[in-house]
């Protein structure tokens, strides 16, 4: 390398950087007097807290705010223009062409009634930088670089018809399309299984190296950003905390917060007593086989869930974690086997469940932001379940209501009458978590809930969850791809791999080795916190 990073022409800088959010009829400060400097071909990685103006400051690199949003004051400049004075069309001219954006769901990104290898052509096209036959070729040579399957033709598929992770990584290579000089990548690995997420990070990386672009990386995961990131920067509620080159933020970091934000991850429950060998599981499923169509995505699974005791079904996306909630559910009759409740036979079919039935099994669902009504307020969503299975009406609702907020660690008064719009993304998961109580439920899934979510919001929702199955006497079902979470609130694993279980029982002893091959790949797949990490683990898996 002839010229070093610290030669490298300065290609955007922030100075005193204020964003603004109305509130009712005033301003409230959002980002406060932030300054950013990033060189071309440089990785800044940007963390901290839900609330912290990461996404924000990301997407004010690009001249952008959101609705309700607006530039208060400060610098954005961007290859010497200004992008706090530009117009609009100066602004168009650059994002896409030369500011590009990843979001953090490809699948709600992507127009789903265009084919990708469309949706990729459209920028190069539009921007005059190449015709729609040169734009299609290098679409294929992108995917071809990105390691996805099939790159002559997987263009040409819906996004419906991909994986998270190969749609992740078709985001990235679009965002590619016009050789951008900076990449905004918004928590772009945040819902992908491990082993799918080492993959993603590998494409980013190698293809930010390979066309020397610069990027700004947010994200909630510290172990992530350190694989990376040349220099991170922590921010707490608009504020900036402190900023260090990585290796030395890492070893070192000055400010209490960020050693808060090192040491989040040492949260694990209590160590429960043996069940009983005669207790009967809350949820038995035996001998499950289970599909859509003739293909069958469970085989023959089976494994029990008791009171008190949580239950974590791991593996990578497509090994039928999902598929087994939605047989237990009964929104998927299976071809063979049985569902147990309570040492009950439950029928296959939700439809020919009792009501009863239907209340003891409640999920809770990985995107909160979709799975609450947009236009119900808080006390609408927690109030139908309650008033549907129990029949609670007039004050006896009300009551109820308030109680389940209370339980969920939120002021009944000053959250019964909001939105979810009104609320962050971990009082949005506390909001499901009281709607699934309200049906006073023996068995909760937890499908994923902490995935989205930055990791000290994640601690308070997996206390909340253990607190609330001893208050309760709950059984759940774990659903996640993050085997940190398992380690912090499982008592058994069971792990799954294309539609098998292929080990399961107490935490203690499937993380203790020796591992089967496929757990062994799920352990030594999670990111540690050496920014050598990623470097080491592909090159000792012969792929670097």
């Amino acid at each position: 390398m002839t010229v070093t990073e610290s030669e490298k022409p300065v290609l955007l800088t922030m100075k005193g950087l204020r964003i603004e959010g109305r509130a009712d009829d005033s301003w409230t400060g959002i980002v406060n007097g932030i300054d950013l400097e990033l060189r071309k071909g440089e990785v800044l990685g940007l963390i901290g807290e839900s609330g912290a103006g990461k996404s924000t400051v990301g997407l004010a690199a690009m001249g952008f705010t959101r609705d309700g949003c607006r530039i208060a004051g400060g610098e954005i400049r961007f290859d010497g223009i200004d992008l706090t004075a530009a117009s609009e069309a100066t602004k168009r001219h650059l994002r896409g062409a030369r500011i590009a954006y990843v979001a953090q769901s490809a699948a709600a990104s992507f127009n789903p009634a265009h084919k990708l290898i469309d949706q990729y052509c459209e920028a190069p096209v539009q921007h005059g930088m190449m015709g729609r036959a040169e734009a299609q070729a290098d679409a294929v040579d992108l995917y071809r670089r990105m390691q996805l399957p099939d790159p002559d033709s997987i263009g040409f598929r819906y996004p419906h018809e991909v994986s998270g992770g190969q749609l992740q990584r078709a985001m990235t290579a679009m965002a590619m399309s016009c050789r951008p000089d900076l990449i905004i990548f918004d928590e772009p690995t945040t819902a992908l299984d491990v082993t799918t997420q080492i993959e993603v990070l590998a494409a980013i990386r190698k293809i930010v190296e390979e066309f020397d672009t610069a990027a700004i990386y947010i994200t909630h995961d510290l172990a992530v950003v350190a694989q990376m990131a040349d220099r991170i920067k922590v921010l707490l509620k608009g504020d900036e905390v402190e900023e260090a080159n990585t290796r030395t933020m890492l070893a070192a970091p000055k400010e209490d917060y960020t050693r808060s934000l090192w040491a989040v991850r040492s949260y694990a429950r209590a160590e429960q007593p043996p069940v009983a060998g005669d207790a009967v599981p809350v949820v038995s499923v035996q001998n499950v086989t289970a599909g859509y169509g003739t293909l069958n995505v469970l085989e023959n699974v089976g494994f029990d869930i008791h009171a008190r005791r949580t239950v974590a079904v791991v593996g990578e996306s497509g090994s039928g974690k999902s598929t087994a909630a939605r047989v237990i559910t009964g929104l998927l009759p299976p071809h063979q086997g049985r569902i147990l409740f309570e040492g009950e036979v439950l029928p296959p079919d939700y439809r020919r469940r009792s009501r009863d039935q239907l209340r003891q099994a409640q999920m809770i669902y990985q995107m909160a932001d979709t799975a609450l009504n947009p236009k119900l307020r808080i006390r609408e969503v927690i109030g139908r379940p309650a008033q549907m299975y129990l029949g609670l009406r007039g004050k006896r609702l009300e009551d109820r209501i308030r109680e389940l907020l209370s339980l969920i660690e939120l002021e009944p008064d000053d959250y019964i009458d909001r939105l979810p719009s009104e609320l962050s993304g971990g009082q949005k998961q506390r909001i499901g978590i009281a709607r699934a109580l309200a049906a006073e439920p023996r068995f909760i899934i937890c499908d994923e809930v902490t995935s989205a979510l930055d990791q000290l919001v994640a601690e308070g929702i997996l206390k909340l969850l253990d607190k609330l199955q001893s208050e309760f006497d709950l059984a759940y079902m774990f659903i996640t791809h993050d085997l940190a979470t398992v380690k912090a609130i499982a008592d058994e694993v069971v792990v799954m791999k294309e539609g098998h279980v292929i080990e399961q029982g107490p935490k203690a002893a499937v993380f203790a080795p020796p591992h089967d091959p496929y757990t062994e790949l799920l352990l030594s797949s999670v990111p540690e916190m050496d920014p050598d990490w990623l470097t080491d683990l592909l090159q000792a898996r012969g792929e670097v």
